[in-house]
């Protein structure tokens, strides 16, 4: 009994005692893990904090480039216009440098990158390598960009950072204006002194070395990095961001002191549920002042936005945009294809650019179509489109660009009436210069004319005109009028007025129906015409009108080119093959050819080596072939003379 008793009080023992071990067991673990726990998500948000504080220092750093941007634009524009004196520009520059600290100088180039201002002692040999080749570059793409950061050649500091910002004044390139950034300025005026005092920052290029670096703290501990992309036209730079703040340790004396968190384990959950509300409100209110600075920006914005998801339907416009189409918000966000400011006849057109740009084979220069506006009107916009990635990398619908080319579209159209007036200009030209021996031309077939039908007067009146004699006048009298015919037609159809138009043309059949034309100049003028045309040429895309005024402007001045040489060496070749895919077109006279004075102005409007030349013949034929994506170029003749040759790009679906 007794020892039953003793068995069963140990059994009640052990049973009470199974959850407080539970508990004990359940504790420790967690005495473990708490302090490591805290210690990793203490070093978490210590990262994200420091990536928080990077993002907002890039942000800063974008938008005071920006600015300065737009003030380079500025001041270019004021250069293109010439509308100050220089030493107005000069006041402007120095006020500049005084508000923007972290410029570093201005220099403004004329077209032969000669200097023509700066705010600084400078010669252009001062630029670096890369600084050069960004100016070239900058020339031929019309963008400005910046350059790699580097120090002058031959020079260890300071290490500058170019922006090129190219002249163009009437598509022509009149200089350069550049804004220098000395790297460590970048960091110094950019960066708040807060920062710098927490964090060590840096600037890298691509191959990570240093550009320049500041720690007003003292260096980086390596424990909480970031580095952020600051993508610049034509240069990659990194911002990288040092905590000089180390990991947080665990408790030194971890037996005493975890009773003693036990008990302010409520406090110190109290303080950090306190700490942590302050800190997301100051998240929030940044967060908020950051959205309201982007829609801030969004609604000031003349370009129009808008953002389609995956199925096409709109959930995004800004204000430019409504504006443009005429239709609110409201009518637009939500809805589906066809939308409400696609113009009926272009449907076809926005489903196939779509289907470009899903395959990955649209221009990366955008596309033209129009749009219908709310009051039934069309507008031509120039479209670019580009896929929206979220934070994941994957793709949640399309942000398209628009922009409203109505004016452009008028400016293209004025220029296209314009040229085409001084193409009727130069074939008027051309056929005044024609007009005395095409009348001595056409006065042989009606003599011709005139004297058979004599004849056959006279002999009809005697009675002598038998059938067959009448019939071989009547021939004869037919073939003249069908010379003087087909010379008043080419003349016809050179000078109408009409619009360009590309047709399926070849060359051996145009020089053909223009063959008349040129050998009247070549009579006037007493020289030989030689004719060397390869057989089955393949045709191209191109108007033959417009082609028949190169050739004809190119032979005339091959003629006016001889007049003073020997009529026995008097011979112009025309020579037509195909080579590369190409037409090649040569024009080879061998007359007194052009001077190296004559030869820097050749093309040039308004010059001509003629006392009675308007100086627009040579210049409207370069401007007629690359119209037709073909290339004028001349070279010496080496038996004397000049060789012009024109190519032209063989028709893609052209088969003879």
């Amino acid at each position: 009994m007794e020892n039953h008793k003793t068995v069963t009080r140990s059994s009640f023992f052990k049973q009470h005692w199974v959850f407080p071990i539970l508990l004990v067991l359940l504790f420790l673990p967690v005495l473990v893990i708490l302090p490591w726990q805290a210690q990793k998500i203490e070093s978490e948000d210590r990262q994200q904090q420091l990536i928080a504080d990077s993002l907002w220092v890039e942000q800063g750093i974008h938008f005071q480039l920006s600015r300065n941007e737009e003030n380079c634009r500025f001041l270019g524009d004021v250069i293109i216009a010439n509308s100050i004196p220089l030493d107005q520009l000069k006041k402007r520059v120095a006020k500049l440098i005084e508000n923007n600290p972290e410029l570093f100088q201005v220099v403004w180039l004329d077209e032969d990158d000669h200097v023509v201002f700066s705010s600084r002692p400078f010669a252009i040999s001062d630029f670096s390598l890369y600084s050069r080749q960004s100016i070239i570059h900058a020339r031929s793409s019309q963008i400005p960009q910046y350059s790699q950061p580097a120090a002058p050649d031959g020079e260890a500091h300071p290490i500058l950072m170019d922006y090129h910002f190219p002249l163009f004044r009437h598509q022509r390139y009149i200089g350069s204006l550049v804004i220098s950034y000395q790297t460590s300025a970048i960091l110094e005026k950019m960066v708040p002194w807060w920062f710098a005092q927490e964090t060590e920052i840096s600037l890298l290029d691509i191959d990570d070395n240093v550009l320049a670096d500041r720690g007003a703290g003292g260096y980086g501990r390596n424990v909480y990095t970031h580095n952020r992309s600051l993508d610049l036209p034509g240069v990659n730079l990194v911002l990288h961001t040092n905590s000089i703040r180390g990991a947080p340790r665990l408790l030194p004396n971890y037996l005493v002191t975890s009773v003693f968190l036990l008990g302010l384990g409520l406090l110190w959950t109290l303080w950090a549920l306190w700490r942590d509300i302050q800190r997301r409100q100051m998240a929030e209110s940044a967060l908020r002042q950051q959205v309201a600075f982007r829609r801030a920006m969004e609604n000031s914005l003349v370009t129009g936005l808008r953002v389609r998801n995956l199925e096409g339907q709109l959930v995004y416009v800004n204000p430019a945009f409504c504006e443009m189409v005429g239709f609110t918000q409201e009518q637009l966000v939500g809805a589906k294809p066809p939308l409400p400011y696609w113009a009926p006849e272009a449907i076809e057109g926005y489903h196939q650019s779509m289907a470009k740009i899903v395959s990955r084979t649209a221009a990366h220069g955008g596309f033209d179509t129009v749009y219908q506006h709310a009051d039934g009107s069309r507008i031509p916009v120039l479209i670019y489109e580009s896929p929206l990635v979220d934070e994941d990398g994957s793709q949640t619908g399309w942000m398209g660009s628009i922009l409203n080319i109505s004016d452009r579209k008028q400016a293209e159209q004025a220029l296209r009436m314009h040229e085409e007036k001084l193409h009727s200009t130069a074939r008027l030209s051309t056929m005044g210069e024609l007009a005395s021996v095409m009348a001595h031309e056409l006065n042989q077939p009606l003599a011709a004319i005139s004297s058979y039908a004599g004849g056959a007067l006279s002999m009809m009146k005697s009675g002598e005109l038998e059938q067959s004699m009448l019939e071989s006048v009547l021939e004869k009298m037919q073939t003249q009028a069908q010379r003087a015919g087909q010379i008043i037609r080419s003349v016809h159809d050179f000078v109408v007025k009409r619009e360009p138009t590309r047709t399926l043309v070849y060359l051996d059949k145009l020089f053909l129906s223009v063959l008349p034309l040129i050998e009247l100049q070549a009579k006037s003028y007493l020289v030989t015409l030689r004719m060397e045309i390869e057989p089955s040429l393949p045709g191209v895309s191109a108007d033959q009108i417009l082609l028949e005024q190169v050739v004809l402007n190119l032979t005339r001045n091959a003629f006016q080119s001889m007049q003073s040489v020997p009529i026995e060496l008097r011979l112009l070749r025309l020579r037509v093959i195909c080579e590369d895919n190409q037409i090649q077109v040569e024009v080879i006279d061998r007359g007194l050819g052009i001077t190296d004075a004559v030869a820097e102005r050749l093309f040039s409007p308004f010059f001509s080596t003629k006392s009675e030349g308007m100086g627009m013949g040579l210049n409207i034929c370069r401007t007629t072939i690359e119209f037709h994506g073909g290339q004028l170029t001349y070279r010496p003749n080496p038996a004397g003379g000049t060789i012009f040759c024109f190519s032209l790009p063989v028709h893609e679906a052209v088969s003879r």
